[in-house]
């Protein structure tokens, strides 16, 4: 089997430029040479601990941004792992992930086992250091990352699935800075699922064909010619969401004016999504790194006094 570049790999990522040869495939294997997904995973739990700092008046804590950030890409690199020892027979299908080191043979499916239990317990050392509330939250997650690679095969909605998984870091992240959960966190929560679902909907448009002709159930496939009104949908939902944070949270009027921006990139990706153009879709969805940054903005900024207050009107 080949080596080549995953499509949605870009030739001159840093792993196949700078890495040396033996450990490629286990980079290969946690995604490392497309960190986008680190991104996506890591995103919703900065948004939740600047959301807990403002409500705080303080800034983010900048330990528990690295240790999120770390620990992304930990348990990211460990849901490949182990969604490519189950998805191994698909994946060899499947153009865009037939070069994949489990699916190829480059990595037996114990030597994957291993990589993700090492990958577990460093996360694991990381999330003993926060609360019990957190430490709760963080084993639970397991049960959605080890469902997930089934769910392709029993829902046409596996993208929803995602979305409850990926973004459950916007719970731990505000557990981990308050030591308890809230209404503003659940929204938060809520708003991600819906991005997610829009997202992840506009990356499965890379594999419509291969997916049909393997039997792989996905939103794009179910939504067929109204996948991009389907996209528009979810973030309309995920939007409106993302405003409910800032009134159950009280956050400023700078909030309020930085979301438009968020608002205006997700349906710049509804407008631009063509079900014929699968490097188009990739490109869009890799831009939501961009989107979920400007909403990280968005509630740190929220910690700056509404203008009414500023002109000393009492709310």
């Amino acid at each position: 089997m080949t080596t080549a570049h995953l499509p949605d790999a870009a030739p001159t990522n840093w792993v196949d430029r700078l890495a040396p040869p033996p450990l490629r495939p286990w980079l290969k294997l946690g995604r490392f040479d497309r960190p986008v997904g680190i991104w996506l995973l890591m995103l919703p739990g900065w948004q939740a601990i600047a959301l807990a700092g403002t409500m705080q008046g303080r800034w983010p804590s900048l330990w528990l941004i690295a240790a999120f950030a770390v620990g992304a890409a930990l348990m990211r690199a460990a849901g490949c792992a182990f969604n490519d020892i189950v998805d191994r027979d698909i994946d060899a299908k499947v153009a865009r992930t037939a070069a994949r080191p489990v699916a190829s043979g480059q990595i037996s499916v114990r030597q994957a086992f291993v990589f993700i239990t090492l990958c577990c317990a460093a996360s694991l050392a990381i999330l003993v250091t926060m609360g019990p509330l957190a430490i709760g939250l963080g084993a639970g997650s397991l049960l959605l990352v080890a469902a997930y690679p089934f769910m392709k095969r029993i829902t046409w909605w596996p993208q929803a699935w995602l979305g409850l998984t990926f973004n459950w870091g916007a719970l731990l992240g505000y557990a981990a800075a308050t030591g308890r959960l809230g209404l503003p966190a659940a929204l938060l929560y809520a708003s991600g699922v819906f991005w997610t679902l829009g997202y992840d909907t506009i990356y499965a448009v890379q594999d419509l064909e291969d997916d049909a002709l393997a039997g792989v159930k996905s939103s794009a496939r179910r939504l067929g010619e109204q996948a991009g009104r389907g996209v528009l949908l979810f973030y309309a939902v995920s939007l409106t969401l993302a405003a409910s944070v800032g009134l159950a949270a009280r956050l400023g009027t700078p909030f309020y004016l930085i979301v438009p921006l968020y608002a205006a990139h997700l349906l710049r990706q509804t407008l631009k999504l063509k079900l014929d153009d699968p490097a188009g879709a990739l490109a869009l969805f890799k831009s939501n790194r961009d989107a979920g940054l400007i909403l990280f903005a968005a509630l740190v900024a929220g910690q700056w006094k509404p203008l009414i207050d500023i002109f000393g009107v009492q709310n």
